[in-house]
């Protein structure tokens, strides 16, 4: 089979890289700080940002979340959450990208937008009914109706990849350059790349980036890692 570059940089030194189908996208996923990171890209480089960024509420780990049995799990409170992206961050966000697309939108200080995203959980309880997404693209307000069902949590507000593909599906297409600033538990990437989205993504801690490396080359059964640097 024809294979296209993967891509996984884990230092500015040391890149590792991964075969994939010609089908899917390009990953391009880097270990640093999204903020320096995004100073080397031009203006409107990337046709969308989907971000994820820290909403100031304390939700980095130290709590149980999700129902027993779906391995679930309490993961280490690293004091991530403790304030939400300075204003840089956003206008930053917006030179390098011609649309964006930020998840708990609802917690900055963004300008009007006639669509959001409602992520409907399906929890119930004490729990929040869902999740919204500022955009701002002009399109009607969108919902997304899916109980988060990825076993085996690594991050503490680790997305479903079922809500990237649907994301993608909707407001992307092959060959589009997308950027993720804080990428996680790496669900992004595992939907980009059977999108055939070329995505750039940064995660800032080294533990959550090297979990989301093994889980993205065990959920894309294609990929094959070849760096002998990175076994």
């Amino acid at each position: 089979m024809d294979t296209a570059p993967f891509t996984l940089e884990i230092t500015q030194d040391a890149p590792a890289v991964f075969h994939a189908p010609s089908c899917s996208g390009s990953l391009d996923l880097r270990l640093g700080d999204c903020m320096e990171g995004m100073k080397t890209f031009p203006d409107g480089h990337f046709d969308l940002a989907i971000v994820d960024p820290p909403y100031g509420i304390g939700e980095d780990g130290g709590k149980f979340r999700g129902r027993k049995g779906q391995g679930h799990r309490v993961l280490p409170k690293k004091g991530w959450d403790k304030e939400p992206p300075p204003p840089e961050y956003f206008e930053e966000l917006r030179r390098v990208s011609k649309h964006q697309i930020i998840w708990g939108g609802n917690y900055f200080p963004l300008p009007p937008s006639r669509c959001w995203l409602f992520w409907d959980k399906l929890m119930g309880g004490d729990f929040a009914d869902g999740e919204l997404a500022w955009t701002s693209l002009d399109r009607v307000v969108k919902k997304f109706t899916k109980c988060n069902k990825d076993h085996g949590h690594i991050h503490p507000t680790q997305k479903p990849v079922a809500l990237y593909k649907w994301t993608l599906a909707n407001f992307a297409a092959p060959g589009m350059r997308v950027l993720d600033t804080h990428m996680g538990s790496g669900s992004i990437a595992i939907a980009a790349h059977y999108a055939g989205i070329h995505l750039t993504a940064y995660e800032i801690d080294a533990d959550y980036f090297h979990a989301a490396k093994a889980r993205i080359a065990r959920e894309t059964s294609q990929a094959e890692l070849f760096s002998p640097q990175n076994t």
